[in-house]
């Protein structure tokens, strides 16, 4: 099974960027003004945040189950895991440009880099995932202090309150839906490998093409949203 591309998981992850992008897109609008929504409170945007990064996780966690399953080593993780930190320090320099007051210092790509290296050395741990995972995600929801309010301690996830950035994706609760991600990609290998491995339509190609591109894509397509809504704002007005 070694180097097998699993499509279906590319059209998953696929579904999870456009998704995003559709949001950002939105996001956008509002930021220069051509809509007025509250992205902060109103349940419709919010949901849709939490949706859209559980399914990212949810995907990471089933992509470690496969690189696990392919036997893929820890040189290739590192290389992989390399990307995703240096894009997420391009993120902070980048939204520090945009929103110094409020610029991602733990967004979703700072946590992956972090939630990866948990995942992957408690691959082995079966089905405790399954329980760990609803720890993880209840925890936040019993605990919190003000010590991990901190801006050096708030990736944790333990806070009494939001801090003030553009995206914020600490450790705890979204580890529990990476691990819960690993353990249904470990179940699935063991019980179901024909919901990975099958074939994917010829119309979902294009769909597993972008999903094999997703750290790309979402590198790229804030910095055209916004170049492109800023020049329509500046002919507009």
């Amino acid at each position: 099974m070694g180097g097998l591309r699993f499509e279906r998981l590319d059209v998953l992850r696929a579904v999870a960027i456009l998704w995003m992008a559709a949001y950002h897109f939105c996001y956008d609008l509002n930021l220069f003004g051509f809509i007025h929504e509250n992205f902060y409170k109103d349940p419709f945007w919010t949901t849709q945040r939490t949706a859209i990064v559980s399914l990212f996780l949810f995907c990471a966690g089933v992509g470690q189950a496969v690189a696990c399953r392919q036997e893929q080593g820890w040189p290739r993780f590192w290389r992989r895991w390399a990307q995703v930190a240096g894009c997420a320090v391009l993120v902070s320099i980048g939204s520090y440009l945009m929103f110094p007051r409020s610029f991602i210092y733990f967004g979703v790509l700072h946590g992956i880099a972090v939630m990866l290296v948990i995942v992957r050395c408690t691959a082995g741990w079966g089905r405790w995932l399954w329980l760990l995972g609803g720890v993880a995600i209840v925890l936040p929801q019993l605990v919190q202090h003000p010590f991990f309010d901190a801006r050096w301690m708030n990736w944790v996830g333990l806070v009494t309150r939001k801090p003030i950035t553009e995206d914020y994706v600490p450790v705890l609760p979204w580890l529990g839906v990476m691990w819960w991600g690993m353990a249904m990609g470990q179940w699935v290998f063991a019980h179901r490998p024909a919901w990975l491995a099958g074939s994917t339509p010829q119309a979902l190609k294009p769909l597993a093409w972008l999903g094999r591109w997703s750290l790309s894509f979402y590198m790229l397509h804030q910095p055209l949203f916004i170049g492109a809504l800023a020049a329509v704002a500046w002919l507009w007005r």
